[in-house]
Order: C-alpha cells, then structure tokens, then sequence
C-alpha cells in the first residue's frame, strides 16, 4: 500500500527522507513573481448539501433567456438519449484506443463516426476529429500547402468568421504561411469574385470556402472552387454540418479539403466547450491528413475488425519532423456526435435543418419590417442573418437582454463598414411565439430609444 502522509509530522518526515526542508523547495524552479499568494478570494469550504442549495438559486437568478446568438455555436435540440448513451462508463472513461484488441468499441463508433462524416460531406475519408472548428481550419491550411509545395500563400475571405481567421493566423505564421484576405460584395455578402480576379496566375495553395460564411450567406461555392481550380490552387470548405443536410455537399462541388465545427451534432452550448473539429478529404491527399483515421478489416478467424490506420500522427517518433502536432482529438463530443447522428439519419438531420431554416426566415421578415431596421443583405441564408439599425447595436442588445433576449452578436467591433448591425441566428429549438416575441420586444426597445433621442434633443 502507498503511503499517505495525515499529519504535519508525517509530511516533515517525508521532506526529511528526500533532502528537503519545504514543500515550497520543491518548487524553487518557478520565478517568484509567478507564484500565487494564496487563494485570496475563495470562501470557507461548505457541505454538498449546501453548495446543492447555493447552485439552485444561482441557477434561479439566472432564469431563462432566449437565445439568438449563433455565429458559430448553435443551439440545437439535443434528444435525451444522446449524452445518456455517451456518459455510459464504456465511452466516458475510455483510454485512447491505441491497444486496438481493448478497444474494439470506441474504435467502431470512431469508424462509424467517420462514415457519416464522410456521407454528409461528399467526400472520400475524414478523420476521427480535431480540437474545434478553427483549429481544424488552420490544419487544413497547413494540409494545403504540405500538399501544394511550391507556395504558401491561402486566400481567406472576410466572410470566414473573425475567430477562425485569428486562430488560423495564429497557428500559421510562424511557418510563414501567409493568409491573404479577399473582400465580400457589399451588396450581396458574398465573398468578391471580382475581387479575386487580381490573385488569377499567382501561386496560391488553397481558397478557403465558407459554405454558409459568418454572414449566414450561402456563397457561390460552385464558382469560387472551379475559380480557384482554374487557378492551381486547392480548395478548402469551411462548413456548417447541420446545413449539409440541405445544401449540396463540399465534395460535389469540388472541395478537396471539408472541416468544420462539429458543436451543432449533439454538443451542447457549455460556456465555449469542449467542441471538436471535423477533417475530410479526397483520398489523394489522405496521408497529408493530420488526427486519426481508423479502420476496419479481418482478423484471423474472418471476424470484422477495428484499428488505428494511416495515422498522420508521427510526432510519436518524429518530433519536428511530424505532419501534425495534433496529438489527441475530442473522442466524449464525438460520441455524442454519432450517436446524435444515429437517432435522427438523414430524414431527421434534414427536418433539423428545414426547421431552423424556416425561423431564421419568417424571423427575418419580422424584424426587418420593424421601422429603423433593415436585412443588410438581401441574399439566401442558411439559419442566420445580419441586420443593421439606426440605433447603437451594443444598446440594443444591452436593452434585449434586459428583457431576457440574447439578440444576437455585434458586428461593430469586425466588421465596421456595416455600420450597427448585428447577427442573428434562429434554429429549430424556436416557437412561432418565441420569434414574435423578439419582434415585439426589438419593437419596443427601438421604440424607447426613438423617445429618448427625441427628449434629449428637446432639452
């Protein structure tokens, strides 16, 4: 049996046997301005029982809020039995099946996983996934221009949502691997394919497609792919999965590269995390694919079997030599996500999305009716549109929310040129009365900043 120190003495004679006269020697190595002073600002510990009754009424104060943020990460109607199945102990606490004979489970649902995935993109292999959306779009980047050579430059439009731009930037360019923007059509918010036209003959890796983009516009995939084939470069899809369920898939529209943010599949909104992100390709560039793929074969006796294959993950052996340094994935959100993908198939997934199409719609119309409110762009959307007001967008999201109405996202701060606008998302998860009670709220508080301008300009 391990020994375990109870009192002072024990802890003394410890330090004693090892040479050390603290347990704050033992770490000596961390500078002293580093070190924490003690935990000032937490409370005397409580009971479960009572830290049960604090949570509740914290839980109650918090009441419930509408909720029309998207920009990428939705709220979507999660069936009970998804995380019931997932929590089991059999998916929860598994290792990472590195010993393919203990871990024939996890590697059939990752097999099953990566079929789907592969389904719904169009396209030929995904992998067994990646840390999130933006990640999973800088390692496509990275993929790009591996497999190119002889440039690293990527087109990235505007419309790529701003966090993904910054994650990919962040990750890229200390390999010098430069991102290039591409402006949107102010009247369409479409990615700019005049605008394009001064990149044609230069030697780019890859385009990056966003199909819906950040603006919730459905680009003009067709052409920006056969564009950028024409071009020599590759092309990488940014995609939304509940929206494949409608719109053609990548790799029908020639996409070489399909990630994305797995998150709408099953996972939750838990204050940012954890998501994971979702790879797929053409099979001629599978071994440029960073994560994991498994795959299924025959043991000895002629049964089916699962394993670890093609797995771009040589940093094991090879350090700074390796295709990736992905070094895990997100294997709990994953299960949720085939096992949310297995209860609905592709009737349900379609259902899903029609619905959260068919409120983004009619919540759009409700809204740009209002009077200082107007779509900024008059263009298809998927489940989310922007919206531009005559007020100030922070004060009307501040005075929505006041009203228990999380409005949507302000665009003020990344993209300017739209002047007060904000996007708005609309899923499944909203009742006809939930989208008139928006309009009647945005309603009244349009109308309450209406009155206060017009007192103030009196006074």
């Amino acid at each position: 049996m391990p020994f375990i120190p109870h009192t002072e003495d024990d802890i003394r004679a410890m330090l004693a046997a090892i040479g050390v006269r603290s347990i704050d020697d033992l770490f000596d190595e961390i500078p002293a301005a580093l070190r924490s002073r003690g935990l000032q600002q937490v409370p005397p510990g409580i009971s479960e029982m009572d830290i049960t009754r604090v949570m509740h009424e914290r839980a109650a104060q918090d009441g419930f809020y509408l909720n029309f943020i998207g920009a990428g990460a939705y709220e979507h109607h999660i069936p009970a039995a998804v995380w019931q199945i997932a929590t089991r102990g059999e998916f929860y606490s598994a290792y990472t099946p590195y010993q393919a004979e203990a871990s024939q489970g996890t590697l059939q649902l990752l097999y099953e996983y990566q079929t789907m995935m592969t389904s719904l993109t169009g396209m030929d292999v995904t992998n067994a996934s990646l840390y999130d959306g933006a990640s999973a779009l800088a390692e496509a980047v990275l993929m790009a221009v591996r497999t190119h050579k002889s440039s690293k430059r990527v087109l990235m439009p505007l419309t790529v949502p701003p966090v993904y731009r910054k994650v990919a930037r962040t990750l890229v360019k200390d390999q010098n691997i430069e991102l290039v923007p591409v402006p949107y059509a102010k009247d369409s918010g479409h990615t700019d394919l005049q605008a394009l036209q001064q990149y044609a003959g230069q030697d780019f890796a890859a385009l990056i497609v966003p199909q819906p983009n950040f603006f919730g516009v459905i680009e003009l995939a067709d052409e920006l792919a056969a564009w950028a084939k024409q071009n020599g470069m590759l092309t990488i899809a940014l995609v939304n999965p509940i929206s494949l369920a409608l719109l053609r898939p990548p790799g029908e529209w020639g996409a070489d590269i399909a990630v994305g943010e797995g998150q709408p599949l099953g996972v939750p909104l838990a204050s940012g995390g954890p998501y994971f992100g979702f790879m797929a390709c053409r099979e001629q560039y599978v071994r440029q694919m960073p994560g994991r793929i498994i795959g299924a074969t025959n043991d000895a006796d002629g049964k089916v079997g699962y394993t670890l294959t093609l797995q771009a993950r040589e940093q094991h052996i090879r350090r700074s030599k390796a295709t990736s340094n992905i070094c895990t994935n997100q294997g709990l959100a994953v299960t949720a996500a085939t096992i949310y993908l297995a209860l609905l198939g592709p009737e349900g997934l379609a259902r899903v999305a029609q619905a959260a199409h068919a409120n983004t719609i009619a919540l759009a119309q409700k809204l740009a009716a209002l009077p200082g409110v107007k779509r900024a762009f008059a263009t298809p959307v998927f489940h989310e549109f922007v919206l531009q007001f005559e007020a100030p967008a922070e004060s009307v999201l501040q005075a929505l929310c006041a009203r228990r109405i999380l409005g949507g996202v302000a665009l003020t701060h990344d993209y300017p040129e739209l002047g007060e606008a904000i996007l708005v998302c609309a899923t499944e998860t909203k009742s006809t009365a939930d989208l008139d009670h928006y309009a009647q709220a945005l309603a009244a508080v349009l109308q309450s900043t209406t009155n206060s301008r017009r007192h103030s300009w009196v006074m």
